[in-house]
């Protein structure tokens, strides 16, 4: 799938936020960032691609862990600076923490 570029507002460091949500349960399972050759290697490949702010290099989620993300559905809002990702989420889940999702914690505990 080809992206127009118009049509996904990066911010000044050439990124744009993802949000990442389970097929099967609904629960927004993370947010990673994602550049312009990040979103295009994702619908290519059918995983999630990231790019990693802190190592300054691309990640494609599960690569290390096994708990890959495939792609069933992938949209951004109307203003073009947001993605979501509809996966199925392989492995016990997608935080680096060993929850399910990175979301866990709550401002009423």
């Amino acid at each position: 799938m080809t992206i127009d570029p118009d049509s996904i507002k990066y911010n000044s460091d050439g990124l744009v936020p993802a949000i990442v949500q389970a097929a099967d349960t609904k629960a927004v399972l993370m947010m990673a960032w994602m550049s312009a050759e990040t979103l295009q290697l994702s619908l290519n490949e059918g995983r999630t691609v990231f790019w990693s702010r802190s190592r300054q290099e691309i990640w494609r989620k599960g690569e290390t862990s096994g708990e890959q993300q495939i792609i069933r559905e992938a949209y951004y809002d109307c203003d073009g600076d947001t993605l979501l990702f509809v996966v199925d989420q392989h492995g016990d889940g997608a935080c680096h923490t060993g929850n399910y999702s990175c979301f866990f914690r709550s401002f009423n505990d």
